[in-house]
């Protein structure tokens, strides 16, 4: 297996955008127009009426606060994969930021077409401990609503993806570690109680979708290549 080499970008310029060596580093304005339309959502919201996501499923996961762990570390998985690809694998790092691109995208549309809230936190937890203060401080911060899909699910498993086809993490073992995580990390969001299980299910297809058009389909290579 070739290993990857890290990118040079003491050598960049602003010039140089528009070559094939960084023309990559445009992908990372999606997320300044992400996280504006994502506090838009939010903060000033599309609607006043928002439809609650539940399923029976919901009702037999009890909440654990011990999910806090895999829960926080998915801004670790997301961010130290993202940086890991920037600089040493860029193609890795084109593939994975279009997965996120496509499956975040069709994510905000529904959103903004199909507003949703979940209604699982719990009143009083049922322990009193370091973790259970933090998830109340939490929730006080976090709003209940835009929940289906969950972005948290597809940045997860964008990471994981990321992996699998990384030249570094390729390996049985690394891929491993990469599904436990993302697992974890999925698990995370019912037994806080951050989302339904149903936004789980939703966020799959989407997933998939992505996973398929990124790195299987005949264009596939495109979203490797530089624009």
């Amino acid at each position: 297996m070739e290993a990857p080499q890290a990118l040079d970008y003491r050598k960049f310029r602003l010039r140089l955008l528009n070559t094939p060596a960084y023309s990559h580093v445009k992908l990372l304005l999606f997320w300044p127009l992400f996280g504006l339309l994502f506090a838009f959502v939010e903060r000033v919201g599309v609607t006043d009426v928002y439809t609650p996501v539940h399923i029976a499923l919901d009702d037999v996961i009890p909440f654990c606060e011990w999910f806090v762990f895999p829960y926080l570390f998915w801004f670790v998985f997301l961010v130290g994969m993202l940086a890991y690809t920037f600089f040493w694998e860029v193609d890795g790092f084109r593939q994975m930021m279009w997965f996120i691109i496509l499956t975040y995208s069709i994510t905000m549309l529904i959103y903004f077409l199909f507003p949703t809230c979940q209604e699982l936190r719990p009143q009083h937890f049922p322990r009193d401990n370091v973790l259970t203060r933090f998830m109340a401080r939490f929730y006080a911060f976090d709003t209940n609503t835009n929940v289906c899909p969950s972005i948290h699910v597809i940045g997860a498993v964008a990471c994981m993806a990321a992996g699998w086809h990384s030249r570094r993490f390729g390996t049985r073992l690394w891929r491993t570690v990469f599904t436990v995580i993302t697992v974890l990390i999925c698990l995370s969001t019912v037994f806080l109680k951050q989302h339904s299980a149903l936004d789980v299910f939703a966020a799959l297809p989407l997933c998939v979708g992505g996973w398929w058009l990124v790195y299987r389909s005949r264009w596939a290579k495109n979203f490797a290549q530089p624009r």
